[in-house]
């Protein structure tokens, strides 16, 4: 028998797993099916709101422990959006370990979905990326508890849709309060990442009379951007995009956008994008309230695709959806009062308004019945 003996896992991630001032996480659950080469972590964070609901991201990971870590970083942000969403669900996020393009397969998302079916409900899986419309219908075939699905399928379709439409109401927002007025006219906005989400934001932006600029590590998102708007114009990339003359920066991609480098160089006075988790470490949003940078949070201005899968729960309804989206624009707003009234940045300002829901959801159900 191998002696086993204890050590400092500080940085590990059972340490984030556990670790309070987090909030810990409930549930997490290794999933693997050899005959498919499914290799999945579920991340349950919080149920106390009601059952957690999140998507399933399929990514080549560097290592089992970044896909663990991204599980555990991307449910905790699920309670906090699904709060602020106004929604009756917890947090939580799968990942499929692997490249999506060379082994993703009905034989895989089928395992996948007996693993998730397997937790009775407690988890609610939706798109993310690397997974699609499609995916989700083969999900369901194992997994009632599935959404995102396609409208054939009984589901609500591209969620991303609404995704980009509540970032837009941020953004809207976030002009308020800058610059007096909720319109991104005569703006110059930097989106960085037009694939699922980022393309259907340039939609809003053009048609709202901002000017724009784009950029992608995919080159037909940017052309197919450019065909269709001609006005648009691109750059290389992010790293180019940041130190472009900007109203507005607009990350949407993956996450960890806003690090110590990037700050420094950003010439946006304002950060509103979809991705999720973009500040890289805490201490970014201390560094973009000192530059003047307002920050809108990413994980409520881009709750508008969990909102639109919430829907489809309760049978879906588009105008009904996008009617709850629209009030992202009103949650953003309290949120920077917030932050004003306590002198602390936004990102702090929401993480309180979230906590303090789920905080009086625990205190509710702790309380005995009458």
């Amino acid at each position: 028998m191998t002696d086993v003996r204890p050590t400092d896992d500080a940085d590990g991630v059972l340490h984030t797993l556990f670790r309070s001032d987090q909030g810990g996480h409930e549930q997490v659950v290794l999933c693997q099916d050899r005959e498919s080469g499914l290799k999945a972590v579920i991340a349950i964070h919080s149920s106390a709101l009601g059952p957690a609901l999140g998507g399933t991201r399929f990514y080549p990971y560097a290592s089992e422990e970044a896909a663990v870590r991204d599980a555990l970083n991307l449910s905790r942000g699920m309670s906090y959006k699904n709060a602020l969403a106004g929604l009756d669900h917890g947090g939580g996020k799968a990942v499929i370990i692997g490249n999506p393009d060379e082994i993703k397969s009905e034989q895989l998302l089928l395992a996948y979905g007996r693993f998730v079916a397997s937790l009775g409900g407690r988890y609610v899986t939706a798109c993310d990326v690397g997974t699609y419309v499609q995916d989700m219908d083969v999900v369901a075939r194992e997994n009632r508890w599935t959404t995102g699905r396609s409208p054939e399928h009984g589901g609500a379709g591209d969620s991303s849709v609404l995704t980009a439409f509540g970032v837009f109401q941020g953004m809207r927002a976030a002009a308020q309060t800058q610059w007096g007025e909720p319109t991104l006219r005569g703006r110059r906005v930097g989106v960085a990442g037009v694939g699922k989400v980022g393309h259907h934001l340039v939609e809003h932006l053009v048609e709202d009379g901002a000017e724009v600029v784009i950029t992608d590590v995919r080159t037909e998102a940017v052309e197919r951007i450019i065909a269709r708007h001609p006005q648009v114009t691109s750059v290389t990339d992010a790293d180019v995009l940041i130190r472009t003359p900007l109203d507005v920066y607009a990350p949407c991609a993956l996450g960890g956008a806003l690090h110590d480098e990037s700050v420094a160089a950003l010439t946006a006075t304002v950060v509103c994008g979809a991705a999720n988790n973009q500040l890289a470490h805490p201490g970014v949003e201390k560094d973009l309230a000192e530059r003047g940078i307002l920050y809108a949070p990413d994980y409520v201005v881009n709750a508008g695709g969990v909102i639109q899968v919430a829907d489809e729960l309760h049978g879906f309804d588009f105008d009904r959806a996008k009617a709850k989206a629209t009030q992202i624009f009103d949650t953003t707003l309290a949120i920077f009062d917030r932050a004003k009234a306590d002198g602390i940045p936004p990102a702090a300002a929401a993480d309180r308004i979230a906590e303090q829901r789920m905080a009086e959801a625990r205190a509710a159900a702790a309380r005995p019945a009458d």
